[in-house]
């Protein structure tokens, strides 16, 4: 008989899985943006620049936010294997 896990490793996961991923790469775009927006020193202008390091941060931190949260999934089964 297959053993059922909980429910983070259904749909339901997914989608959190893929909502948390487009969270945290707008929060990363976002605040690389800021950071060359706003500043001090930095000339205030976006150029081309700016906007790939942007998009790899938003990348960046999209990566981040799934290994956590695949990390913490590990954790999770590993203790519930113990139980």
């Amino acid at each position: 008989m297959t053993e059922q896990h909980g429910s983070d490793t259904g749909p339901g996961y997914a989608e959190r899985q893929r909502r948390a991923g487009i969270v945290s790469f707008v929060a990363g775009l976002v605040a690389a943006l800021a950071f060359f927006a706003f500043f001090p020193g930095l000339p205030h202008v976006i150029d081309w620049g700016a906007i790939l390091v942007s998009l790899a941060m938003g990348a960046l931190a999209r990566w981040a936010c799934r290994a956590w949260m695949a990390r913490s999934l590990e954790k999770e089964e590993k203790h519930s294997d113990q139980v």
